[in-house]
């Protein structure tokens, strides 16, 4: 079954500034950012049309909004009084320097409901819905991701979650249609004690066992790990030299999103995804390339089926 599009849903989206060097001279870049408006840029660059709905308002909420209507988007949004979130980056030096950051203030609960509302109603129209998480768990309560995609996935919606922590077990319980996690969020909640591939594999069924249809884990330099329809697979993904590791996980995400929502197979959105992760390494800007290359890459993408009798 095809889909119309994409809800991302992007609570607490972010401002970025940060201070590049490029032929000796300073250079100030001014983006929107957040897991979730990374996601939304790349699906648009896959082919497929994504409703953006997010919180906004106070100072940094106006100069952010006209930034999220990049091409491919249609913007909805509700207004906060204050709170947006922002950080202040300095990467002249190679490296990337935290100068100053706010995660954003917690949604009061009458900003929450109607957001809530919002991102059902373009959820269930979409077809698709993928729920990103805030900078920090506090700006959004976890339980607000269990209704959400509780209710979603009872009326039809095909719910993709990416989340860690206490929203990914509240996200759990509704029992969503693909869950991706990276390793690193495994390991720092404690659901794994390594990242061995066998920690990682019986992570997954974990996950399938506690709701999940398909589970997705990213390993950074690792090629993926995908449990699709009770069967186990590494995917084997091209190689490349990073200019910036951030942000490969949230490329993966948008392309197993963008597939699913032009009615691609789970397998085939996995190799989308794994190629765009891929590509998103190779430059600076989060969520961003180019669809060729996306094809290209996705050409050269393996999945290999594993032994899934790993011992308890």
């Amino acid at each position: 079954m095809s889909h119309r599009g994409v809800m991302v849903f992007v609570p607490a989206p972010q401002l970025t500034v940060t201070l590049e060097r490029q032929n000796d001279r300073a250079e100030l870049h001014v983006h929107p950012g957040g897991q979730g408006v990374w996601q939304a840029r790349m699906i648009t660059l896959l082919g497929a049309q994504v409703t953006l709905c997010a919180a906004v308002g106070g100072e940094v909420g106006r100069v952010l909004e006209p930034l999220l209507k990049f091409n491919g988007v249609t913007l909805k949004t509700i207004k906060r009084d204050w709170g947006t979130g922002w950080y202040v980056h300095d990467r002249r030096s190679g490296e990337r320097e935290e100068l100053a950051e706010d995660p954003g203030q917690p949604l009061s609960r009458h900003e929450m409901d109607e957001l809530y509302s919002l991102a059902l109603a373009e959820g269930l129209r979409a077809g698709i819905a993928v729920l990103s998480g805030p900078a920090h768990p506090s700006v959004v309560p976890a339980e607000v991701y269990r209704r959400l995609a509780t209710d979603l996935g009872a009326n039809g919606c095909k719910v993709i979650v990416d989340l860690s922590g206490a929203h990914l077990t509240a996200a759990l319980e509704a029992g969503p249609y693909v869950v991706k996690v990276s390793h690193e969020e495994l390991v720092r909640d404690g659901m794994v004690t390594d990242d061995s591939a066998g920690s990682l594999t019986r992570a997954l069924h974990r996950l399938h066992e506690d709701g999940a249809a398909m589970a997705l884990v990213s390993r950074a330099h690792e090629g993926a790990l995908a449990l699709i329809e009770d069967r186990m697979y590494e995917v084997d993904m091209p190689r490349m030299v990073a200019a910036e590791s951030r942000g490969a996980g949230d490329s993966m995400t948008a392309g197993v999103a963008a597939v699913l929502a032009q009615g691609g197979t789970l397998c085939d959105a996995v190799r989308t995804g794994a190629a765009a992760g891929a590509l998103n390494v190779t430059r600076h800007g989060l969520g961003t390339g180019r669809f060729d290359a996306v094809q290209v890459l996705t050409e050269r993408v393996k999945l290999t089926p594993v032994d899934t009798k790993v011992p308890v």
